[in-house]
């Protein structure tokens, strides 16, 4: 998470949207500075800040889930900079990979699997991710897909010049081709039903040539219930310091994690 006094705004740094480069930036060249942890949530801000902190101008950015999930499959497949085999990257060892998200690098690393066998095990229920919790209430929401001029729009409304294009930070790399060129028709209906209702609230479209895209009333129904749930576990249970809550976030925690992304990766 991004503040600056100077200029007022506040950045949340989302997963995999394009916010490690837009972070580095603000910092380098808008009196940006870091506060609490890199990706905390807009939730967690308001427990601290001042009345006057709550008026600055919020933004964060958001991704085609299609897309991201590719990206994240070639991160495990790359184990770039060692991430999810490097130890002294765990969590519980002050680093950002945390324990289901190693069982699962280890599950990736015997297994070897395409993408398609990759997506039916990672995604089990309708996706959703932090934006979730706060993004609806924010001044601008950056698009990954159009990383550069949302970036200047965000600076022209802050009333601040661009001092250069935003450099591109951590890019995914050993990627085959057009992410949706990683969708064969068999995984088609499936990505529809993990991907559907996300995109429809965030309003992306899938490719025309995948046919009908209209959502199940089961899978929108879900999409809701498990927001629900996520806005109660950060809300309520997430800060709570007293065993029985842990206990409780613990299970939620376990029963959310199939729909919803625990990796931190860029």
């Amino acid at each position: 998470m991004i503040i600056s006094h100077t200029h007022r705004y506040l950045f949340i740094q989302l997963p995999h949207a394009g916010s490690t480069a837009i972070g580095a930036e603000l910092l380098e060249n808008y009196e940006g500075e870091a506060i609490l942890h890199k990706h905390a949530h807009y939730l967690e801000f308001l427990r601290t800040a001042s009345p006057d902190e709550k008026t600055y101008f919020v933004f964060s950015s958001i991704r085609n889930p299609l897309d991201e999930a590719v990206s994240i499959y070639t991160h495990f497949k790359t184990n770039l900079y060692q991430n999810f085999t490097n130890p002294k990257k765990r969590k519980k060892q002050g680093g950002w990979i945390d324990d289901y998200t190693a069982d699962f690098y280890q599950w990736f690393a015997r297994v070897q699997p395409d993408f398609s066998t990759f997506f039916r095990h990672f995604y089990k229920l309708p996706y959703d991710n932090l934006s979730c919790l706060a993004h609806r209430r924010f001044d601008y929401i950056i698009r990954f897909e159009n990383l550069q001029a949302d970036f200047s729009e965000v600076l022209k409304q802050l009333g601040l010049e661009q001092k250069r294009p935003l450099p591109l930070v951590n890019p995914t790399k050993n990627r085959e081709g057009d992410f949706l060129s990683y969708y064969p028709p068999t995984l088609r209906a499936e990505a529809k039903r993990v991907f559907g209702p996300f995109m429809r609230k965030w309003g992306y479209q899938f490719p025309p040539d995948w046919g009908d895209m209209s959502l199940s009333w089961s899978s929108q129904l879900q999409f809701q219930v498990l927001g629900w749930g996520r806005q109660l576990y950060y809300r309520y249970l997430k800060v709570r310091s007293n065993t029985p809550a842990r206990l409780v976030g613990e299970t939620a925690k376990r029963w959310l994690k199939s729909g919803f992304v625990r990796t931190d990766s860029r």
